[in-house]
């Protein structure tokens, strides 16, 4: 066995297989192949135990310079590879600075941001506050405390998204106005906007999210007079001063009496047309006085207490204020539409 003629098989065989490697996945190839733990250079020190006793030393010997000699040939073409494949790499990725840059897109405010701010800022200049609530609400602030009792039929009109049997997202933003008079004495004047829920269809009109205004206002000797001019104050600082204003009786548990409240069409005037059903009138929400019921489970004094409540659909009034026909594309991130606002 001769140990020391194959040894020099295996070098010769090494630097040929070296200089002609290309790639660093066939280097490591060649790595395996002589310095592995089933490489040619183990292939020999597992066969040593073969031969005289005075053959291994050398046998050894030259096993091991040899495995540094290969080790350093792979060193070298590892560095050579690598060095080459960064410069093919750089030459990919080259950039040229003279390139007019990319256009980034800056963002614009939503018509639902912009519609909320600005029915903010009409209240906060007649003395509102600003209140909030969470949108997961019990039954009891959503229902029992506006004078809709367990069984009442309005609960049937809510469509309501229960979470379980004693929580749910809430309808409206109806419960700010509870938790504000339960937290504070009159007189009370805030606007409470926010997101609310309900089990709807999604269409160009209906949504099962949505976003409503709640304003309440709470003190002694207030009318429904205070309601009304309150009311068209705001329709005149969002649409302008030619919009008409009218109320129609209506029904609410939580306030009585209770109206309906349209503008005269954006679009038409008044005269007719496809977005007024061709009425004439557009709706935009619902008002009325704060139900006695309603005070005295929030620890007012009905005999001395009076106020009125509204609900503003946020959404409606985007729609109305902006002229689109959909109410879908305001939750669809479309840019093209984000920035025509």
């Amino acid at each position: 066995m001769d140990l020391l003629n194959d040894l020099k098989k295996i070098e010769k065989k090494a630097e040929k297989e070296l200089k002609e490697v290309a790639d660093l996945d066939k280097l490591e190839e060649i790595r395996i192949k002589y310095l592995g733990k089933k490489g040619k250079i183990q292939s020999v020190f597992s066969q040593m135990g073969k031969i005289n006793a005075e053959q291994r030393p050398v046998v050894g010997k030259e096993a091991n310079i040899l495995k540094g000699k290969i080790e350093n040939w792979l060193g070298k073409h590892k560095e050579k590879l690598e060095k080459k494949a960064a410069e093919a790499r750089f030459k990919e990725e080259k950039i040229d600075v003279t390139l007019p840059g990319a256009e980034v897109k800056s963002g614009r405010e939503h018509p639902l941001t912009l519609i909320t701010e600005e029915l903010e800022e009409v209240f906060i200049g007649l003395g509102f506050t600003i209140a909030e609530g969470p949108e997961v609400e019990s039954e009891y602030y959503n229902f029992e405390a506006l004078n809709i009792p367990e069984h009442h039929p309005a609960r049937d009109l809510q469509d309501t998204l229960y979470i379980d049997d004693n929580y749910l997202l809430r309808t409206h933003t109806s419960p700010v106005q509870v938790r504000t008079m339960q937290s504070q004495e009159p007189p009370v004047r805030i606007i409470a906007p926010g997101r609310v829920y309900r089990s709807d269809e999604l269409d160009a009109s209906h949504s099962p999210i949505f976003h409503q205004a709640e304003g309440l206002v709470v003190d002694e000797d207030i009318s429904f007079s205070d309601l009304k001019g309150t009311i068209e104050l705001i329709v005149e600082a969002l649409f302008g001063k030619n919009r008409e204003v009218r109320f129609r009786p209506s029904y609410f548990p939580f306030t009585e009496p209770s109206a309906e409240v349209d503008v005269s069409c954006i679009v038409c005037g008044g005269e007719g047309c496809p977005l007024c059903s061709r009425t004439g009138w557009l709706e935009i929400m619902g008002a009325g006085m704060v139900h006695p019921n309603v005070l005295e489970m929030s620890g007012y004094d009905k005999d001395k207490y009076s106020g009125f409540a509204f609900g503003i659909g946020l959404d409606r009034l985007a729609l109305l204020k902006y002229g689109i026909d959909d109410i879908r594309v305001l939750y669809e991130n479309d840019q093209r539409f984000l920035h025509q606002f």
